[in-house]
Parts: C-alpha cells; structure tokens; sequence
C-alpha cells in the first residue's frame, strides 16, 4: 500500500504546473473560473443566438469582477502570514493572523497564530531564565570578588574566617550551576529512571544525615518503594534543605512517610513564616521564592516537581499556620 502512495505522489510530481510562473493565488483562482467559463461559453456560443451571446458575454465579466471580490478574503491570511513570518525573523512574535475562515487557509491560520504563541512564551522564558541566572550568579561573584579584593588590598588576613565566606560564595555558585544543570536535563527528557527497591526510613537516614534538626518517621518502619533513588534523593534533599532553612531557630523539621492506598505521602513540616496562598500556585516555578529571599537558589522547589512527577507523583503545598507543609506522593511502584 505504501509502494502504491509512493508511486502516486512521484508520478503526480512530474505534472505539469502550468499556474506557478503567477505570483497571485487570487489570479489562479480567477483563472480557473474564467477558464471553465470560458469553456462552457465557447460550447454556448457556437449553439445560440446574438441576443444570448451579448447576455453571455455581461455574464463573465459579472463573474470575473465577483470572483477577484470574494477571492479577495480568501488570499488575505496568507499575505498576513508571509508579514508576520518577515517579523519572526527580525525577533518579533507579537503578530497574528487573522483566521475567520472555516477551510484549509483558516485551518494554516490558526495554526501559525499557535506556533507564534507558543514561540512567544519561548522566547519570553529564554529571557527571563537568562535574567534570572544573570541575577542568581552576580550575587555571589560579587561577594566573592569583594573578599578576594580585600585580601589583595591587604585590607584582610587570608585567615581561616575570610577563606571560609569565600569557600561558601564558591560552593554557591556551584550549587547553581549544577541545579541548572539538573533542570536542564530533566526539562530535555534526557534522564531516564533506575528504579530499584529499597527501605524507606534507612533511605531517609542517609539522605538528611548531617541534618540534626529534622526528625523522621516513617509508619511502619519497613516501609519500602520502588523508586529512582538519586532523583528521590532530589526531592528530599531540597524539601529538607528548604524547611530547614525557613524553620525557626533550633525549631525541628518533621519529615514523614505513611503509606495510603497505592501511595506513599511523604510530608515535609517546618514552623517557618510558611507559604501565602496567592504564592503556593507557582512556589514551584523557577526562581521563585514565595516571597522569601533567604538563601536558595530559588530552582530547589522546580527540580523536586520534575523528579516528583517523573515518578508519576505529586507535589504541593498544604493548609498549615503557621509554617509550612509540602507533601509529595509517589505510587509505591
């Protein structure tokens, strides 16, 4: 069958074009009109008299004049298209066409107003996302270069102090290449899963050791899933590392498991200034904070969603005040 099509698209492509030296879709559409008019007129005129020939002849000029009116409409989406394509590639998505008609033209129409949306909000991510790394990473480079100016200066000692503020404007910037790294990889679909099965709460153990503010409890205590354990590790480390960081001072953060249903609810808890409500719908996007400007990278949040639903899971953020409670859940398999 395939063979079949091939052969009639190859063969249909050694036709004749006739119509394509003219640079009008509208004259070829008047042309065919006037063609098959002019066909049927030469039939009618050789079998009919002088006074039906002059009616003939007011006939097709009526008819040619209506045809360049109505084509007129039919033509025009095309024009605007091939004006708005000119302004896509001096940089400007902002144009549309209009796409009031029902055929093949309107159907064209309305998909090159969809592709110029959505390059819009493509271009107007890649913006915001270079402005907001530009902003992330001028931060600590410019603390950093403040100490290194200092110790060059003489105006401070290389001692252990002045070295380790240098050290953590360093390991900024490292944690924010690498998130970016990460969110790169996971919005390209590079990352594939390796799920394997393993002990929830000796899991949890490993991943906040180093944590002595955050309790764990996991009912029962051999609770075990079938997951990806370094994207999970993801998910817990920047929840964890978030309410912790939003807690009150020697406040713990209450990390949770149970199993409901198919499921497994993991629950972050902290006793921090929490999340509004008006902020929760979009804590997850990238380099937001709800608010807060305390510490992170503001892509924590943003990479926990992708490996959470990479999994098939969900996150939130929950009713709590005060402080604040974000519950993931991932199918057990």
């Amino acid at each position: 069958m395939t063979s079949v099509t091939d052969a009639f698209v190859s063969m249909t492509r050694r036709l004749p074009r006739p119509l394509d030296p003219l640079g009008s879709f509208k004259l070829k559409v008047s042309l065919i009109v006037g063609l098959v008019l002019a066909a049927a007129s030469i039939t009618f005129w050789f079998g009919a008299g002088w006074q039906f020939r002059y009616a003939l002849l007011a006939a097709l000029v009526i008819s040619l004049v209506a045809t360049q009116v109505v084509a007129h409409g039919m033509t025009s989406p095309l024009r605007e298209m091939t004006v708005a394509a000119g302004a896509m590639a001096r940089g400007d998505y902002s144009r549309r066409v209009r796409a009031t008609s029902r055929d093949e033209i309107g159907q064209l129409a309305a998909a090159f107003n969809t592709m110029s949306t959505d390059l819009e909000a493509a271009e107007k991510y890649r913006r915001e996302l270079i402005g907001n790394v530009s902003h992330e990473l001028k931060t600590p480079i410019a603390a950093l270069r403040a100490v290194l100016e200092n110790l060059v200066d003489g105006v401070s000692e290389p001692e252990p102090a002045t070295l380790s503020v240098a050290l953590r404007q360093t390991e900024k910037l490292g944690d924010l290449v690498t998130e970016l790294l990460d969110l790169s990889r996971l919005e390209a679909g590079v990352l594939t899963l390796h799920a394997e099965l393993f002990g929830v709460y000796e899991f949890l153990s490993d991943t906040t050791k180093g944590q002595p503010r955050v309790h764990i409890d996991v009912v029962p205590p051999t609770l075990s899933i079938v997951a990806d354990k370094a994207r999970l590790t993801q998910v817990v480390n920047n929840l964890v590392d978030n309410a912790v960081r939003h807690a009150s001072s020697g406040a713990d953060v209450a990390l949770s498991v149970r199993q409901v249903g198919g499921r497994l609810l993991f629950d972050v808890v902290d006793d921090g200034p929490g999340i509004a409500p008006e902020e929760r719908s979009r804590v997850f996007d990238r380099f937001t904070r709800g608010g807060s400007t305390d510490g992170g990278t503001g892509l924590g949040l943003t990479i926990a969603r992708w490996a959470t639903e990479l999994h098939g899971g969900t996150i939130e953020v929950l009713d709590r005040s005060p402080g604040c409670h974000i519950r993931v859940s991932i199918p057990c398999n």
